[in-house]
């Protein structure tokens, strides 16, 4: 059935937030399809980008681009404008695992931001890819070329990246059906009260600070799994995590919500004073794949940074170290 939606009349949308109760003529339309109707001066990659990062809600709820619009919700939000940005290759110290034709494995450092964006149009790691291979700036999406995964700016280790466009799918497409096995390393405030466990969280925007994400109802679903390799008596705990999705976040959050957030953590840190660490000690630390095309078993670590090697040191964290395979 064809659903014909009327362009909303300004009263609607106002600088760029938008808020808008649906009726029965629009009842049943994709949330990204009304959206495009409705505001047809902003591109559908902009208004697809708002949804993707939860500034656009459905009753106070983040819905898919996909979610079919009912009769009495309303639809409400911010767009959130992004300006083209041409992606130049600049100079910038790879630290590269492995490389073939068809990918490569790096150990990004911490306070490297990946791709450009609002804020960083410079100095990223995108940019550095680009320079050392050119054909990588052909790949995936514009702004995030040969990009298949990201890490927040703070936080260090292993990453994939892929070369070509046939094999960027494939790897998108096997971290999204979880064929990966991504392994962190955490120093966090405290002691869990388990040695090892079993997280399910779904995590979304928070619902006030848009910012920062939260365990809320209707969120996406995720999961995580750790297991303490080592305490520093009833200050730290050294932890393996392994993640089982891959939400905004999802570490940050989920270990803030059992009681133990990770060091150096000033978002999600409640009150603990982060003032001494350098940031937050999060390092992606492991990454099991198999390869795109030749199919063999891929298994690589990234060594811990120095600066979160130094702050285990200073604990007399060798049996940790010596457990996390460092």
């Amino acid at each position: 059935m064809e659903v014909v939606v009327p362009v909303r009349d300004s009263s609607s949308f106002h600088g760029n937030s938008i808020h808008v109760a649906i009726d029965a003529g629009m009842a049943g339309i994709r949330l990204d399809q009304f959206l495009a109707l409705t505001i047809p001066s902003i591109s559908r990659s902009v208004l697809a980008n708002s949804i993707r990062k939860g500034h656009i809600c459905i009753d106070a709820i983040c819905r898919k681009s996909s979610y079919r619009l009912k009769e009495g919700e309303v639809v409400s939000g911010h767009i959130e404008q992004q300006e083209d940005i041409a992606v130049q290759p600049q100079s910038i110290n790879l630290s590269i695992i492995y490389e073939d034709e068809f990918l490569l494995l790096l150990s990004k450092p911490p306070g490297l931001v990946v791709h450009p964006g609002s804020g960083n149009p410079h100095g990223t790691l995108v940019n550095g890819l680009v320079h050392y291979c050119q054909s990588i700036a052909e790949v995936g999406d514009s702004l995030r070329p040969g990009i298949v995964h990201r890490l927040d700016k703070d936080t260090s280790g292993i990453m994939l990246v892929a070369k070509q466009g046939f094999v960027h799918r494939k790897l998108v497409d096997d971290f999204k059906n979880r064929r990966l096995t991504k392994e962190y390393l955490a120093l966090l405030h405290g002691v869990l009260r388990e040695k090892s466990g079993r997280l399910v969280a779904s995590i979304g925007r928070h619902p006030v600070q848009r910012q920062k994400m939260a365990i809320v109802y209707g969120g996406r679903h995720a999961v995580s799994n750790w297991q303490v390799l080592q305490e520093f008596p009833n200050v730290f705990s050294l932890v393996k995590i392994m993640i089982e999705t891959g939400r905004t976040h999802q570490i940050r959050v989920h270990m803030a919500h059992l009681g133990c957030p990770v060091v150096g953590d000033k978002v999600y840190g409640g009150h603990r004073d982060n003032s001494v660490f350098p940031r937050q000690l999060l390092h992606a630390s492991r990454l099991v794949f198999r390869h795109p095309v030749t199919d063999q078993p891929m298994d690589y670590t990234a060594a811990l940074w120095p600066d979160f090697a130094d702050v285990l040191n200073g604990l007399h964290g060798d049996q940790a170290l010596e457990a996390a395979g460092q």
